[in-house]
């Protein structure tokens, strides 16, 4: 079951001991990194192509190594198959660089 949009005015937010992030997808590139929020998103690249959700796909595995969580971690909430997605990290070992707070 998926969990209820979480509208926020910045590019992520914590639910407890999940960490909430709206993502701007950038598929196709030629590296896969986090890259700089934007707005009220953060720009992840993935090398994967866009086909069937699989660049998600993608973008799960590398975040699950990122933060240091399982796949099964990680639940996107929305936009599995568009550039703009939610995603929920349960319990995030790690944080990237520009997610400094941490509850």
């Amino acid at each position: 079951m998926a969990s209820p949009r979480v509208k926020m005015n910045t590019f992520y937010t914590w639910d407890d001991n999940v960490l909430v992030l709206n993502i701007l997808g950038t598929p196709n590139a030629k590296t896969t990194k986090i890259g700089k929020p934007k707005g009220n998103q953060l720009k992840i690249n993935v090398s994967a192509i866009p086909r069937g959700g699989k660049a998600t796909d993608y973008m799960v595995k590398f975040l699950a190594k990122e933060f240091g969580v399982k796949i099964n971690d990680i639940e996107v909430v929305f936009g599995r198959m568009n550039v703009n997605k939610q995603i929920r990290v349960q319990s995030p070992k790690y944080l990237p660089s520009v997610i400094s707070t941490r509850p």
